[in-house]
């Protein structure tokens, strides 16, 4: 059997990596290229209504944009409420059970705000997010050289 080498191989998409190794290069390159303005409230939040705690990664505004794009480049036509469930999870209610809980709609905005002003996103005609053709090619650039260091 032939195995395929995937640095070589033209057509790489974002498709084609885990978003475990896609989403930390990603927010490298965002936080690189510093076109990126990060909001003054990114050391006081939380990020959701059943987080404790603030997060703990200096860089974690940086991942979830990279997130966010990622998830929209997969699934075009996503609005901030669509976000909101995606990051959202158990709320701990304490002796009662458990229940989701969304997560924050102004770090959700934000988020596309930022990758809007970039032109890695676009407003669909229908309603949410896409991602434009500039946005593509940047991800899918990103995509290939996390294939190239596999």
């Amino acid at each position: 059997s032939d195995s395929i080498n995937m640095a070589n191989h033209q057509g790489i998409t974002v498709k084609d990596i885990a978003a475990k190794e896609f989403i930390p290069a990603f927010a490298d390159y965002l936080k690189r290229t510093g076109k990126i303005e990060l909001p003054a409230w990114t050391d006081l939040v939380k990020t959701a209504v059943h987080k404790e705690l603030a997060p703990y990664t200096a860089d974690w505004y940086y991942i979830r944009c990279a997130a966010i794009a990622r998830h929209i480049y997969l699934r075009g036509g996503v609005g901030v409420g669509a976000l909101r469930k995606v990051f959202g999870g158990p709320k701990n209610r304490g002796s009662r059970p458990s229940r989701f809980s969304k997560s924050s709609g102004s770090v959700c905005r934000s988020c596309v705000k930022n990758l809007t002003l970039l032109k890695i996103l676009e407003p669909c005609e229908d309603g949410g997010r896409r991602v434009t053709s500039t946005g593509q090619r940047d991800l899918d650039r990103i995509a290939v050289a996390c294939a190239a260091n596999k």
